[in-house]
């Protein structure tokens, strides 16, 4: 499958670079069989069912982005977390104005640090810190996407954040969550809806480009998951009593279907997942999926074509492109049910 068949033209000026003045105060596209239908994010809960498990990610960003200066020169080095390793490890993303060599020593703040080598598409650094972690959540910026050109600020250490996250781990947000404020998780229950959360650390591998034609080459980067008990037995038990399950955003769905049964459940427990949806997979755990507008040529827009088919949901962008839509992170969302 051809990875021009996931090309569309999006106007600069759709990408959001704010966001909306209230939480759930964003525009809501219902992709309806063929129909795409206009509506606000607050008309939400009256798409449930009485009965529906409405999924939640309640993984946390940490700040992520880090400016440090090597050793020796003081030459600027822009470290972006990828994910923690422990023990001061950590999988990083670098940015320099000269290439990085292995045993680059660094600073970041009064941390001293120092780059152990690659590992895939990332580096494995070393920090002299009892935990990595650490280090970013003293010294580190929030770590706006790559589209929105503008340097973070007071309003988004709240807002690139959903107001039910837990679990610290995330270099990205979950952004279908942020649309979320308590009333409107309040409607959802007053709806007879029931709501669940399951973690998915967001990589910043989410942003790194498609680089191959033929998109069944392509290799998926690992995120980190956690279902627990509560969430496999209300997935089993929605299913016993015909509701559907509702993941809020592309990172619930990927975690429920990595540890999907067949019989359309999921398994409990903790993992690593490399799992790719695109056309031809066939979901076995997700009915529905609320999702914010995603880039030309990412693995989440072809999650969401497999979903959704190919064409509707290419239909839908349009729809929403010439009705003036916001686009990606802090942009508006999109509902639909899956086709197969």
């Amino acid at each position: 499958m051809n990875l021009e068949l996931f090309d569309f033209e999006l106007p600069d000026r759709l990408i959001a670079q704010h966001p909306p003045a209230e939480r759930s105060g964003g525009r809501l596209l219902h992709l309806a069989g063929p129909e795409s239908v206009d509506l606000a994010v607050t008309d939400f809960p009256a798409l449930l069912r009485r009965g529906d498990l409405v999924v939640f990610n309640d993984t946390r960003v940490v700040p992520a982005r880090c400016v440090g200066r090597k050793r020796p020169g003081g030459g600027r080095i822009e470290i972006l977390l990828e994910r923690n390793l422990g023990g001061g490890d950590a999988l990083v993303q670098i940015g320099t104005s000269k290439s990085i060599r292995d045993g680059q020593a660094f600073d970041i703040g009064d941390v001293r640090g120092e780059v152990l080598g690659r590992d895939g598409g990332f580096f494995r650094i070393h920090l002299e810190a009892a935990d990595a972690l650490d280090v970013f959540h003293d010294q580190g910026r929030v770590p706006l996407p790559p589209y929105i050109r503008r340097t973070d600020a007071d309003i988004d250490r709240e807002r690139y954040q959903t107001v039910y996250a837990e679990r610290p781990g995330a270099v990205a947000a979950p952004t279908a969550g942020l649309h979320f404020d308590h009333a409107l998780l309040e409607a959802i229950d007053a709806a007879g809806a029931r709501r669940a959360v399951l973690t998915l650390h967001v990589g910043a591998g989410t942003f790194q480009p498609v680089r191959v034609e033929r998109i069944e080459d392509h290799v998926m980067h690992a995120e980190h998951y956690f279902i627990d008990d509560e969430l496999a037995t209300a997935v089993s038990e929605t299913r016993a009593r015909g509701g559907r399950v509702v993941a809020v955003g592309t990172t619930v769905a990927r975690a429920l279907e990595s540890a999907a049964t067949e019989a359309g459940g999921v398994t409990a427990g903790e993992a690593q997942t490399r799992l790719f949806i695109f056309p031809g997979y066939r979901f076995r755990v997700v009915d529905a999926l609320l999702t914010n507008f995603h880039l030309p040529r990412s693995t989440l827009l072809m999650m969401v074509c497999a979903f959704a088919g190919r064409d509707r949901v290419l239909a839908a962008y349009h729809h929403a492109i010439a009705r003036g839509y916001r686009f990606f992170s802090y942009g508006d969302a999109m509902f639909t049910e899956r086709v197969n």
